[in-house]
């Protein structure tokens, strides 16, 4: 066998693997599940972090006040130095919407080692915690939520016995970049962190959606949340690291009514939300970000190389061997395409998706080492080890 040849059968040994190893990932229905209403509805605070969200806020915060949920429940948005009225929009909406309770407050700007997003939840938690409540919910301010979110996702935590819940919302896809690379940003994701394992007890495996988590108060308490993950650029994965490692019990899966409102229409704004925190993934590590262009090559671009190689070639085994890897890859997708309601003639195009991520990895770390590395509305953090030193 010729090299090329060898190089398709161990991409097409890692899709089969992928297909039945790595915890169905690329099924879409892990969904909130079987719950059971309570008979006393416990309390619930909203914490929004929110920074120059007023393109989006009039879309997401009248979902929340109009949420359907029969105990006590209110919100709090943290203006997180927003200059474009954030802050006084969000009362305006409350004024003219009604329903749950809004406070909105500001915590100033973040001292070093916090990020942004965490100051403003941390302030947020504090002041709910004065009103006892026995859930948080953390929710981003460009997620709308249909009006029964809450109540659903109380009764899932109550039912499952889990310190959190988190739903991975559905993102906006609209514009044709949004077709190509969003479904495929879901489906790396859960490649990465199959929902199955996330809710073993006792599993290694722990991530959530930033954008819907609801949390057990006294699991907050316990795991020092967000004290423990102030630094974090990816605080998503990390807070739900902190619960498990705390002894927490996890969820996360797919939202089939809590939606990202946010747009992402040109390609360079979806390159910047994926750079942003690419490298900070592989924790800034040079041999890591290597093994990581290395996988996606093998994974997702030698199956398509290698059945345009053995057509030149005129090898027949090359390009049967490569056409089989991309046709399991090209199944894999499927699914997530029909969950965002996408043509099915997407799947095949997945190489050239994943090939658009590598670039957008590699530039991030281009951008780390630049200095303008998780530079996010006018922030840039650096590694948190480099904070530590700092001080």
């Amino acid at each position: 066998m010729s090299a090329i040849e060898w190089t398709a059968v161990a991409s097409l040994v890692v899709w089969c693997w992928l297909l039945l190893g790595q915890g169905f990932f690329w099924r879409t229905d892990v969904r909130l599940p079987p719950r059971r209403e309570p008979d006393v509805w416990p309390s619930v605070c909203v914490v929004v972090p929110a920074r120059d969200e007023a393109e989006v806020l009039p879309a997401s915060l009248p979902s929340l006040l109009a949420q359907d949920y029969p105990g006590r429940a209110e919100v709090f948005l943290v203006d997180d130095g927003s200059a474009d009225g954030t802050g006084e929009l969000a009362r305006e909406l409350s004024r003219r919407c009604g329903g749950l309770p809004l406070t909105v407050t500001s915590p100033g700007e973040p001292p070093s080692g916090w990020t942004g997003k965490l100051w403003a939840v941390r302030h947020g938690i504090a002041l709910a915690r004065a009103r006892e409540p026995e859930y948080l919910l953390l929710t981003d301010a460009d997620i709308a939520h249909a009006p029964d979110s809450l109540r659903a996702l109380v009764a899932a935590a109550g039912t499952g016995g889990f310190d959190m819940v988190s739903q991975m919302a559905r993102l906006r896809v609209a514009s044709p970049w949004e077709r190509l690379v969003v479904p495929a940003f879901v489906y790396f994701f859960a490649q990465l962190y199959p929902f199955r394992w996330i809710a073993r007890r006792g599993g290694r495996t722990a991530a959530a959606a930033g954008g819907c988590v609801l949390l057990r108060a006294e699991a907050a308490e316990r795991a020092r949340i967000p004290d423990a993950i102030r630094q974090a650029v990816i605080d998503d994965v990390a807070l739900a690291r902190a619960v498990r490692g705390s002894g927490g019990h996890i969820w996360l899966g797919l939202a089939d009514r809590v939606d990202s409102v946010r747009p992402y229409p040109r390609l360079g704004d979806l390159w910047r939300m994926v750079s942003r925190s690419a490298y900070a993934q592989l924790r800034h590590n040079p041999l890591l970000l290597l093994g990581t262009v290395a996988g996606l090559a093998l994974v997702y671009l030698v199956p398509p190389g290698t059945v345009v190689a053995g057509a030149v070639l005129g090898d027949t085994a090359t390009t049967a061997v490569g056409a089989a890897a991309w046709a399991v890859m090209a199944a894999t997708y499927v699914p997530m395409l029909r969950y965002y309601r996408q043509p099915l003639w997407l799947a095949p195009l997945l190489p050239f998706t994943a090939f658009l991520y590598l670039l957008m990895t590699v530039d991030s770390a281009v951008q780390h080492y630049r200095g303008r590395g998780a530079a996010w509305k006018g922030r840039t953090y650096a590694r948190p080890d480099a904070v530590a030193d700092e001080g």
